[in-house]
């Protein structure tokens, strides 16, 4: 067992999927707010601001928006609508393709885990979170 705090742990792996993530994207010059975005237009079409608000947890301090991927993604023929967004056939077809990538940097995160101790896991840092929510 490492002395090493939690802390420490959660910035490291937040690296590195984001970085493994980055490394499966970029064939296509895709970035990982780009792809969160794409990924969440395909479950459920929405405005910006149901994007922002869908993708919060993912926004850096410095991000206050996810309106510059979409406008990436709109550039590409990705994305259509001006108020209500939804991928094109291109970007269906996009999505596809991509979520094949991100499966398996999914899967290489997840290789000798069992599903429970995947589970066990989230939840651990879910209560630890609403611990700290709580003034």
């Amino acid at each position: 067992m490492t002395d090493l705090p939690i802390g420490f742990w959660l910035k490291h792996l937040d690296r590195l999927i984001e970085n493994d993530l980055d490394h499966a994207l970029a064939e296509d010059s895709l970035g990982r707010r780009q792809w969160q975005v794409l990924n969440s237009l395909h479950e459920d079409p929405g405005t910006v601001l149901q994007l922002d608000q869908r993708l919060a947890p993912f926004l850096e301090e410095d991000e206050p928006t996810v309106a510059p991927a979409v406008e990436a993604l709109r550039e590409r023929g990705w994305v259509s609508g001006l108020v209500s967004l939804e991928l094109t056939a291109d970007g269906e077809r996009a999505h596809g393709d991509l979520l094949q990538r991100v499966k398996r940097t999914r899967e290489r995160l997840c290789e000798g885990v069992s599903d429970q101790e995947y589970r066990d896991t989230v939840n651990v840092l879910e209560r630890m979170s609403a611990n700290l929510e709580q003034p």
